[in-house]
């Protein structure tokens, strides 16, 4: 049968066999997953057990709950600030290593080693820095120039932000590479003509740079949102002893489902937070396509 096709349907064929494995992919990894996760959101299950419908009352529980909504927060507050300080300072780096030459590529590697760092390895190296005199660096260091000691992931105050700092020196190197990939594919001549026309550099940033950039800062600040509500390694490695931090001042969504589903073993709970999750992470992928229409 397959002899008496023409190229073309043969083509078409040979296509469909390609993408038949991704398709089967993502059906049995991902697709079946999250309609059985949606599923298991109206049940009652505790892993082991029956199922039991139970309809809304997870979603009704989830409402009900204070430590979702200061959960929720948190996951937001993780967003809010990791992802502009996260891209401003990455840019800043990229915008003057493109104009390095001097071991440019010995730079550019020190700047993404964090990237390519074990987060478990890491959220234990700045839980380290973060304890008490005497085995803490940063209170040791406070303590040498007589400056009282501090808190950092036993305040309220202090924890999340000393969650947040390693999270995104952590994604610093990618976000550089990208960014400097951005600034390698900007035309030369544009910095030309404005250097001609005696343009100062901070037009050229404002007018050039920044705008034929905007595809490469709307990728970044996507991927940077995703990865920030997304963020568990750091919390629940910095925060063992107390996971989430005091009173819950660190613990994001992804932490708060990984303990009602195999702490409390509340699947169905825990599936209604999942659910959530993928709304938000959903609304966050349909405004990238929206700006990426529009970027271009």
């Amino acid at each position: 049968m397959y002899r008496n096709l023409s190229i073309r349907q043969k083509q078409i064929v040979w296509a469909w066999a390609f993408l038949a494995v991704p398709v089967l992919f993502y059906s049995v990894i991902r697709f079946y997953p999250t309609g059985n996760a949606i599923l298991i959101s109206f049940q009652d299950w505790n892993l082991l057990g029956k199922r039991t419908w139970t309809g809304w009352e997870n979603y009704i529980k989830l409402v009900n709950d204070p430590v979702f909504w200061k959960v929720f927060k948190n996951t937001f507050v993780y967003l809010i600030l990791g992802t502009p300080i996260s891209l401003v300072i990455s840019f800043v780096i990229a915008y003057h290593l493109d104009k390095l030459r001097f071991m440019h590529g010995f730079l550019r590697m020190l700047y993404f080693l964090p990237f390519m760092t074990s987060a478990v390895a890491m959220a234990w190296v700045w839980r380290w820095f973060y304890q008490p005199v005497p085995i803490g660096l940063f209170n040791n260091l406070l303590a040498s120039v007589g400056i009282p000691q501090i808190a950092f992931l036993n305040s309220t105050t202090n924890a999340l932000p000393s969650v947040l700092a390693p999270a995104v020196w952590a994604g610093l190197g990618f976000q550089i590479i990208i960014f400097m990939a951005g600034l390698r594919a900007i035309p030369r001549s544009y910095y030309e003509a404005a250097r001609i026309d005696g343009v100062s550099n901070w037009t050229v940033l404002w007018e050039i740079t920044i705008p034929l950039l905007r595809s490469t800062i709307v990728f970044i600040v996507v991927f940077s949102s995703i990865g920030f509500l997304r963020i568990f390694d750091h919390v629940f490695n910095m925060t063992t002893n107390n996971p989430g931090g005091p009173l819950n001042a660190t613990k994001p969504l992804v932490l708060m489902i990984y303990e009602s589903a195999f702490t409390n073993y509340d699947m169905g709970y825990a599936a209604a937070q999942t659910v959530v999750l993928f709304l938000i992470l959903l609304a966050v992928s349909l405004l990238q396509l929206y700006l990426l229409r529009d970027s271009k």
